[in-house]
């Protein structure tokens, strides 16, 4: 799976992780498999420093720093910056599950763990986070939209992919690719295209 030649850059990081030898395993595990670590830290706070400073794809943060703990890191990174936040935790418990989803943690990862958890876990964080950056600069370019209307085009979107992968055997990045790039294509929104899937009128 990891491939040492990798020239592509998957995707930016920063970590943040408290204890050394995992900080160490985690940047490993992600450059191996063609992310580029851009910054880590043991503290909370540099990590939210660390996050203005380099405005990486993504930031794995652990859930309890000094300086600051993972879910305030988090509350101000997802707050000011379009970077997607996947939380290391030693505990998986509801209430802890509650906040970090208030706080905009996009996943969370209970340790130990090993690579076949850590790499899918963090394309499909970085897969989703991409999506819903996309539908938000979408509807950003229509000013006069609702959050009523984001909703709905994320509503229909997500018909959409589970249509493309149902009838067409797409994986579901496949699936909101073609979506993104016909609505491009046809200088149309990504809602109306869905909405052509999901009527079946719009087939790849």
């Amino acid at each position: 799976m990891t491939n040492p030649s990798v020239t592509s850059v998957l995707a930016r990081v920063v970590i943040a992780e408290d204890e050394a030898i995992i900080r160490l395993d985690l940047k490993e595990i992600l450059t191996s498999a063609g992310y580029d670590v851009v910054g880590e830290s043991g503290r909370g706070d540099e990590a939210v420093q660390l996050v203005a400073e380099h405005r990486p794809d993504l930031a794995i943060l652990d859930i309890k720093m000094p300086g600051m703990d993972g879910l305030r890191a988090a509350r101000e990174i997802t707050s000011q910056y379009q970077v997607a936040v996947m939380l290391l935790t030693a505990f998986s418990q509801r209430d802890l599950i509650e906040e970090a989803r208030d706080a905009g943690v996009a996943a969370y990862l209970v340790k130990p763990f090993q690579a076949r958890e850590l790499l899918p876990a963090v394309a499909g964080v970085l897969s989703r986070a991409r999506q819903e950056w996309a539908i938000a600069a979408e509807e950003s370019a229509h000013p006069d939209a609702a959050a009523e209307d984001k909703i709905a085009t994320r509503r229909v979107v997500d018909e959409a992919k589970a249509a493309l992968m149902d009838r067409n055997d797409l994986a579901e990045n496949e699936a909101f690719a073609f979506i993104q790039q016909t609505a491009m294509q046809n200088r149309a929104r990504m809602r109306d295209v869905a909405q052509q899937i999901v009527d079946g009128t719009l087939t790849p």
